[in-house]
């Protein structure tokens, strides 16, 4: 008996298209709520290798919506047990789980000998970090994001234009679901959608799911989709995320948060300067300007101010990005 038989029946797949699967190589950050929907799908569906990164253990208000997970894997790093239960779903689906979180200093050995990346660790470094990664290598991104009842999932890079084209600037504000909370149906359905779009993208179904992009609201029952394929990438040089690994010796470190909000910052020596005293604020010349705040939020706005006024080189680090 073949466990694919009723999916291989679609003309749309065939052994062919099975075939196309059982090679694919398949990058997916984040084992959380959207992980946990996703990557069982596409082990199901025969996506011969998945690695599985994510930094974080499993924790009891997470089994909510991360079904993925049992109470016995409490306190266990979700990477391996995500790596362990599909290897009991699926034995022709070879699992690599790395037990660390996606930043710039590893997002290229993440990236490596990878035919498509799924994001899905509704995190704002991570999603800009994964894209100018993916632009440069075109290779195709797909990325979700779930919060309270609404979300969205969309196809970007390859042959599509980056999530900075859709997304050049980052929201004002930073809720995520530590601080908002998340329904579970409403996080397993955008992951479903994103394993439909990671499987199309991989089977080159048209129309292609990379230019698409899927609003969803929950709460009034609205979906609105649609295609942004001639989106035009930023005219000016993308302002990075890094981490404390890609910091300088002669970097300007501008730490933005309070003393009391970090008594400790990234780097041994900064200078402390809060979000309002940025547009009287002289950088000295001829370094790289690195802001640094909670979320890449406040140093996103401080950055663009910055480079409002001709000065660069700049960069952000999330200091909360683990």
């Amino acid at each position: 008996m073949n466990r694919y038989q009723r999916q291989q029946m679609l003309p749309e797949i065939g052994e062919a298209g099975q075939q196309r699967l059982r090679d694919a190589r398949v990058l997916v950050v984040g084992a959380g709520g959207l992980g946990s929907t996703l990557l069982p799908l596409l082990a199901g569906a025969g996506v011969g290798f998945l690695r599985i990164w994510d930094a974080d253990v499993v924790e009891l208000h997470n089994l909510h919506r991360q079904t993925l997970y049992t109470e016995e894997d409490v306190g266990q790093p979700k990477a391996l047990c995500a790596a362990r239960a599909l290897g009991e779903r699926n034995r022709d689906c070879v699992t690599e789980a790395q037990q660390q979180a996606l930043r710039a200093s590893t997002v290229a050995a993440a990236l490596a000998d990878i035919d498509l990346a799924i994001d899905a660790a509704d995190s704002f470094a991570v999603t800009y970090i994964l894209s100018d990664a993916c632009q440069a290598r075109s290779l195709p991104l797909i990325s979700a994001s779930a919060l309270g009842r609404q979300g969205y999932v969309g196809g970007f890079c390859g042959s599509a234009p980056s999530y900075r084209a859709l997304f050049p600037r980052l929201p004002a504000t930073a809720a995520n679901c530590n601080s908002a909370g998340v329904m579970g149906p409403a996080v397993a359905t955008l992951g479903a959608m994103q394993a439909q779009m990671a499987l199309s993208a991989l089977l080159g179904l048209t129309p292609s799911p990379l230019g698409s992009l899927v609003n969803c609201d929950f709460s009034q029952w609205h979906f609105r989709a649609f295609r942004f394929d001639d989106a035009q990438e930023p005219t000016q040089p993308a302002i990075p995320f890094i981490n404390r690994a890609l910091l300088q010796a002669d970097d300007c470190v501008v730490e933005l948060r309070s003393l009391e909000e970090a008594p400790r910052s990234v780097a041994a020596q900064v200078e402390r300067l809060l979000p309002e005293a940025v547009d009287a604020w002289q950088p000295p010349a001829g370094r790289r300007v690195v802001l640094v705040c909670a979320s890449g939020i406040r140093a996103a706005k401080a950055a663009a101010t910055l480079a409002q006024r001709g000065i660069g080189p700049l960069a952000i680090i999330a200091a909360n990005q683990p």
